[in-house]
Formats: structure tokens, C-alpha cells, sequence
């Protein structure tokens, strides 16, 4: 599905199974891909100061959203800065 998405000009997507959708895009998760799409978030301790949660919450969070490969991490000195690996995510079809 990606590669037709790409074809037909659509790049920097992240296909994700109905299944991880249903499971992992919990409203606090989504909220949290709302949050790192509009940008300008320096660390994960940051993002759970600009989110009003507690910090290890917004961790375990972005760890299962990682597993599914919608986060990924970037260093930035002692911290562990979150950002999306795609601009667009895109939840596979039940078919």
C-alpha cells in the first residue's frame, strides 16, 4: 500500500495494520502524534510538559508507538528527542 501511495505521489508515508491501529492509537497516543506532527518538541520529558501528563506515561506511550515504527528517537545531548518517522500515517484497510 505504501509503494501505490509513493506511485502516486504521496511520499514519507507510514503504513500501520488495522490490527496496531486499533490496539496502539489509544486518544492519549493519537494526541501524542498530534503533538510531534506540529513539531517543536526538544525531549520526552518536554513533550510530557507540553501534553500535562506525567512523564514515564508519555514514555511507555511512545515506546509502543515506536514498536509499531510511527516514533523513533534522535538524540539531542543527554535527552532522547521523539519525532515521527513519516509525515503521514495511514491505517491498512480491512479487506
Amino acid at each position: 500500500m505504501a509503494r501505490s501511495l509513493a506511485r502516486g505521489g504521496m511520499d514519507g508515508v507510514q503504513v500501520i495494520s488495522w490490527e496496531s491501529a486499533n490496539t496502539v492509537l489509544t486518544p492519549k497516543r493519537r494526541e501524542i502524534v498530534e503533538t510531534l506532527r506540529q513539531g517543536d518538541v526538544e525531549s520526552v520529558r518536554g513533550l510530557a510538559r507540553k501534553l500535562d501528563r506525567d512523564k514515564g506515561q508519555v514514555s511507555r506511550d511512545l515506546a509502543d508507538l515506536a514498536e509499531i515504527g510511527v516514533v523513533r528517537y534522535e538524540k539531542n545531548g543527554n535527552a532522547k528527542r521523539p519525532t515521527l518517522t513519516q509525515d503521514h500515517v495511514v491505517v491498512e484497510p480491512i479487506v
